[in-house]
């Protein structure tokens, strides 16, 4: 069980990072006002990230070629790899697919159908308990998220359905990548598995970038290069740290769970930034999310915590 000090920076971090990970939506949405399209909109993301990531991944190598960190086989190279696509490029994909038809609010509702992905698959592959406060958490949030999506039906057009099937298959790929990461997190490091993950995201997503775009694809306005610089930055290094950070301090379930208050940050700046409307819907809807994250956040008094990393 995690001292308390673990525990409540990690659930600081997952917190923060759940904001940070929802305003990319904010971003993306800005970046589609001056005509990219979604593959523009991850390929600059990945492209402006990656020296960042890099770097750190060749960090992390040098300290395992001088024996402080556990020398990495074949096989967790692999995983690694599959890791990188599922997590951070197929995810990623889809979701800005998703963005071009629904709107920010409804975007990160429908994402946060991943916790529930990343519990059940825990319970029923890993043999991980949930427990009877994560239930609870969970129907009180998925109260709030079924009133907002209520609200937000009214305002969204033809091809909802469309970017909503987007979204969910984001959804479940970013949960499976959670799940992966939670297994292999305490050999590799949570900084490592990160760096070298979003590495062989980045790479593939610039493979698929240049494939269909070319070089031709790189001339963009300056306005995409600083928001793309900020989505880089603030939306996608920061934040990817801090969730793993958090997973291998709290778990994934929890880590995954705690992602929930992604809807109560991107409610307020889907209206400040974009102009989308807040209905009474939402704020009650936003009000049953926050409580779902003040549930998680009582630590349990046995003496593991269910649903916990090992």
């Amino acid at each position: 069980m995690p001292s308390r000090g673990m525990f409540w920076t990690g659930f600081v971090l997952a917190g923060l990072g759940a904001v940070l990970f929802s305003a990319k939506a904010i971003v993306a949405k800005l970046l589609y006002l001056h005509g990219v399209d979604a593959l523009d909109v991850i390929g600059f993301r990945m492209l402006l990230a990656l020296p960042f990531f890099v770097c750190i991944a060749l960090v992390q190598m040098s300290r395992a070629r001088r024996g402080l960190l556990a020398r990495l086989d074949r096989r967790d190279g692999l995983r690694i790899a599959v890791l990188g696509f599922i997590g951070y490029y197929l995810s990623s994909f889809l979701d800005f697919m998703g963005l071009q038809y629904i709107s920010a609010g409804l975007e990160r509702l429908i994402l946060f159908l991943s916790p529930t992905f990343v519990l059940l698959f825990s319970a029923w592959f890993l043999r991980k308990p949930i427990a009877a406060r994560q239930w609870l958490a969970m129907a009180l949030a998925y109260g709030g998220v079924a009133l907002v999506f209520w609200a937000d039906l009214s305002i969204t057009g033809e091809d909802v359905v469309l970017g909503a099937v987007c979204v969910l298959g984001a959804a479940f790929s970013y949960s499976m990548y959670l799940i992966g990461s939670g297994e292999l997190i305490e050999r590799v490091t949570a900084t490592r598995l990160t760096a070298y993950a979003m590495t062989v995201s980045a790479g593939v997503t610039m493979v698929h970038f240049f494939a269909v775009k070319g070089l031709a694809g790189l001339d963009r306005s300056l306005p995409v290069y600083g928001l793309s610089l900020i989505h880089a930055t603030v939306n996608t290094v920061l934040p990817t740290f801090m969730i793993m950070w958090s997973v291998a301090r709290i778990g994934a379930p929890l880590t995954a769970q705690l992602g929930l208050l992604g809807p109560v940050s991107i409610l307020f700046l889907a209206w400040l930034f974009l102009g989308e409307p807040i209905t009474g819907f939402q704020v009650a809807g936003t009000v049953l999310v926050a409580i779902s994250a003040i549930v998680l956040g009582r630590r349990p008094k046995a003496t593991s915590q269910p649903g916990a990393a090992p």
